[in-house]
């Protein structure tokens, strides 16, 4: 590894990151430009002159649905882990090509101090069925790390075990123990449907995911039910995907803040090439810390970024809209 890239690495958790994210982000381009085949390619493709790359909007960012169809990792690159999307009868799981997992915990624990502190601070408890009955799952390696970060002997994960579940929240309750309830969306929504509990001490986050195991609605109308069952006045969300390294939170009103290792920026729907720093269209991510892989996608997002640089979702691109897709079709 040369001593250029051991520097950027070595900056991703500091505390001046955001000064230097344009510079960074700069020098991501250059290097996954060299080094990894299937970006390379697809800058060719779509005809762009490296030379007037100036800016992080010029840059090109390809569609994170490539992630099904290539793998995506920088040469002479071995994956520590691969991480896979769960999926639907009939659609390919996205595959992404981790090679150095130092990298994921630096950054997904630098984000969860930025927005929650550290980890000691809390009892962590994974509502993640589905997640945990498969393998290759991000989102559960990084919660499993947040649990022995938390060193708490009441974290844990939590399958179909509703009552246990109940049980030990009602207990965290009884001593006034802080503590984080992190769930997939349809889990939590089982979890409020069978048991109303108070909850005074903790924080509900749901990570997203209904994925056919119930019928689909809105995150508002989702944050309403949980809000009156558990008797809070926010719920909080966590914003990452399985081709990312870094996450974005939302603190119960909607409003993703991004970590300091990703940046958000939208696109115009019908012209992927069209890269605006706020306004309303697809969502375009900017991961730092995907070095070894690719640190500009495109997703399949709708939403609104805002000037101050948080964003929301609204949607999600119908997979006959998805512009880009077509020009490495094998």
């Amino acid at each position: 590894m040369s001593p250029e890239l051991e520097k950027y690495i070595a900056q991703l958790d500091s505390a001046d990151i955001r000064d230097n994210f344009e510079r960074l982000a700069m020098q991501a381009f250059s290097f996954q430009y060299l080094n990894n085949p299937t970006y390379h390619r697809y800058c060719d493709l779509l005809n762009i002159d490296v030379g007037m790359i100036n800016y992080i909007e010029d840059i090109p960012f390809m569609p994170v649905e490539f992630f099904k169809s290539h793998k995506v990792i920088c040469d002479d690159m071995d994956a520590e882990v691969v991480f896979t999307s769960s999926s639907t009868t009939g659609t390919i799981p996205s595959s992404h090509y981790v090679a150095n997992t130092s990298i994921y915990r630096k950054a997904f624990l630098s984000g969860f101090n930025q927005f929650y502190g550290a980890p000691e601070k809390f009892c962590i408890l994974g509502l993640l069925p589905a997640y945990l009955e498969r393998t290759g799952s991000s989102l559960v390696y990084m919660v499993d790390e947040l649990i022995r970060q938390s060193k708490h002997k009441l974290s844990g994960f939590f399958l179909n075990n509703q009552q246990e579940l109940h049980e030990r929240i009602c207990q965290l309750e009884s001593k006034s123990q802080k503590y984080i309830l992190i769930g997939v969306s349809f889990a939590l929504l089982d979890f409020a449907e069978k048991y109303n509990v108070k909850i005074n001490n903790g924080i509900v986050m749901e990570t997203g995911g209904m994925k056919g195991r119930r019928k689909e609605i809105v995150r508002s109308e989702l944050h309403e039910i949980l809000m009156k069952s558990f008797g809070l006045k926010k719920i909080h969300s966590e914003y990452g995907m399985t081709e990312l390294l870094s996450q974005a939170y939302s603190q119960g009103d909607g409003i993703y803040q991004c970590s300091n290792t990703m940046k958000v920026l939208v696109r115009e729907t019908h012209d992927p090439l069209s890269v605006q720093r706020k306004g309303t269209g697809a969502i375009n991510v900017v991961d730092l810390a995907n070095i070894f892989s690719c640190c500009f996608l495109q997703t399949s997002d709708l939403g609104q970024v805002f000037e101050d640089g948080t964003f929301s979702i609204s949607g999600r691109f119908d997979n006959a809209d998805i512009r880009g897709c077509n020009l490495m079709a094998i």
